[in-house]
C-alpha cells in the first residue's frame, strides 16, 4: 500500500466516508481543497481551492477524489482528468471490510466502500466508485468514471460504459451491456441492454426522458 501523504479534493458526504477509510489505513492527510472553507468534522486542514494542489510535487503526494455523484459523473471525471494531465496520481481507496477477489483488476483512483464484494475477474477502470454493500459478480467490466451506488447487485458478465451511474439498490441480470453516460434509477431492475446516453428507471427498467 502506498505510504505517500494525500490531499482530499472535496469536503462533502463522500469525503467523510473516504476520510474514515484513510484513517483506518493510517494514511497521512495533508488537508482538503474546496471552493470555500467549510466545517470539517475531522478537523482536517483547509488548503484552499483546488489550484493549491499545483503547489505540490506530484511525485511526493497522492490525491483522493472526494467528489461523489448523485446522477452526473462528469464533475468527478473532470477533476480526475485535469490533475492527471498535471502529472498527479490518485489513490485507490479500499475499505478493509470489502471482499475483493485476487483475480479482480482495479484501476487508478478506484474507491471500494464498506461491505462491497468484488468477485473473480472483475475489471474496474480508473476513478470509479463501488459504494457501500454493492455486489459485483464474476467477469464484469466497469469503465472509467462510473458510480455504482450503495446496495447494487450486478450479476456476472455485465459491461458498463464510461461515466455511467447505477442508482442505489439497482439490480442488473447477467450478461447485460450498458452504454456510456447512462443513468439507471434507484431500485431499478435491468433486464435488457441499454444504449449510450440513456436514462432508465423501474421494474423492469424502461427508458425515460432525461
Amino acid at each position: 500500500m502506498c505510504s505517500k501523504p494525500v490531499i482530499i479534493i472535496g469536503n462533502g458526504g463522500h469525503a467523510r466516508v473516504l476520510v474514515d477509510i484513510l484513517f483506518m489505513q493510517k494514511r497521512e492527510i495533508i488537508g482538503y481543497t474546496a471552493p470555500n472553507k467549510e466545517n470539517n468534522p475531522y478537523s482536517i486542514t483547509y488548503l484552499g481551492g483546488d489550484e493549491e494542489i499545483l503547489k505540490y510535487d506530484p511525485q511526493e503526494i497522492e490525491l483522493v477524489n472526494a467528489l461523489g455523484s448523485i446522477s452526473d459523473t462528469k464533475p468527478r471525471a473532470n477533476i480526475f482528468n485535469f490533475f492527471k494531465l498535471k502529472g498527479f496520481r490518485f489513490s485507490t481507496t479500499i475499505h478493509p471490510s470489502a471482499v475483493i477477489s485476487e483475480t479482480a483488476t482495479l484501476g487508478e483512483g478506484v474507491q471500494i466502500m464498506a461491505g462491497a464484494v468484488i468477485q473473480p475477474f472483475v475489471n474496474i477502470a480508473d476513478n470509479t466508485i463501488v459504494n457501500t454493500s454493492t455486489c459485483i459478480d464474476h467477469d464484469c467490466f466497469i469503465d472509467k468514471h462510473c458510480h455504482i451506488a450503495p446496495g447494487c447487485v450486478l450479476s456476472g458478465g455485465i459491461k458498463i460504459g464510461e461515466g455511467t451511474h447505477i442508482g442505489t439498490g439497482a439490480k442488473i441480470i447477467q450478461n447485460i451491456s450498458i452504454g456510456k453516460n447512462v443513468l439507471v434509477g434507484a431500485g431499478s431492475l435491468v433486464l435488457r441492454d441499454i444504449g449510450d446516453n440513456k436514462k432508465v428507471y423501474g421494474n423492469p427498467a424502461k427508458e425515460v426522458s432525461k
